[in-house]
């Protein structure tokens, strides 16, 4: 016991020692807790900072331009419900576009466009430089007719009449209004298809004809030897038989089969055209490839 109290036992030297010590200790964690000592600043190369934040910002611009949905070279007139919107046409100009199609009238240049949709300054100041006009309206060339020019106030019989899936480049050259670009256009898209035409409809198809053109084609033209094709029953048909048909996409498809649940049924192929949507200038088209049984 008495060696353990002689660790405890100390002269006034140390205790004093000790104190000052405690004392030291003492003031030293004061000044740590009460006194603030001022931060050093980093070192920051300003004119690398503002570089650096002028990358960032050219990076956001080009992301964001990225983003923006691409627009090609388009016709006017095949402008639909959300092709409109995704120009930043309003519903009323969009409307007044359809109503002017649907009268079988074309539009032919971007102020008959304003026109007609009575769309704002800068809007079509924004979209027209993306219209496409035929080259026939582009650029007109007159044409000399010889003699053996087909007469369009002469009508023919249907037996009279040159089948169209047969014809030649040189034989619809002859018509009013049909050159060569044209003529190759037709053959062309006749060919991308085994049996060529299924009807007269399709020349509809063949971007750069008129409906004034139509008409002469089929004053001396006709389908005489359909392409043979399967028509869906428009009833029963499900979206991957619908997208088969020409001018159908998975959007129209879809659209069609909630329309016939909520009707119960199609009663006849004129009530696609209450389909949201869908192409009213092609209907004769794609009736073509259905049937209501």
């Amino acid at each position: 016991m008495n060696n353990l109290k002689s660790h405890f036992v100390f002269a006034k030297k140390q205790q004093n020692g000790i104190f000052l010590l405690l004392i030291i200790i003492l003031i030293t964690q004061c000044v740590y807790y009460f006194i603030e000592f001022p931060a050093q600043e980093p070192q920051v190369d300003k004119e690398k900072l503002a570089n650096f934040e002028k990358e960032l910002d050219s990076l956001r611009l080009v992301a964001l331009e990225s983003r923006k949905p691409k627009r090609y070279p388009f016709n006017p007139n095949f402008i639909t419900d959300y092709k409109g919107y995704t120009l930043g046409m309003t519903n009323e100009e969009i409307d007044r576009l359809l109503a002017f199609r649907k009268a079988g009238k074309w539009i032919n240049s971007k102020s008959q466009f304003q026109k007609v949709t009575q769309i704002s300054d800068s809007l079509l100041a924004e979209i027209s430089p993306y219209f496409k006009f035929p080259e026939w309206v582009t650029n007109p060339k007159p044409k000399a007719f010889s003699s053996v020019n087909y007469k369009s106030n002469t009508p023919k019989s249907f037996d009279e009449k040159i089948d169209l899936n047969l014809t030649t480049k040189a034989q619809l050259m002859r018509v009013n209004g049909i050159g060569d670009a044209l003529s190759s256009r037709i053959i062309k898209y006749r060919n991308k298809f085994k049996g060529g035409f299924i009807a007269d409809v399709q020349l509809q198809d063949v971007y750069g004809l008129s409906p004034e053109v139509i008409e002469r084609v089929k004053e001396q033209f006709t389908v005489k030897t359909p392409r043979q094709i399967h028509r869906v029953d428009l009833n029963t048909a499900n979206i991957e038989q619908l997208v088969q048909v020409q001018h159908i996409d998975y959007e129209l498809a879809y659209e069609i089969v909630n329309e016939r649940t909520l009707r119960e049924g199609f009663k006849s192929l004129d009530e696609l055209t209450k389909v949201k949507d869908f192409p009213i200038e092609k209907i004769e088209i794609i009736k073509l490839y259905l049937m209501l049984q």
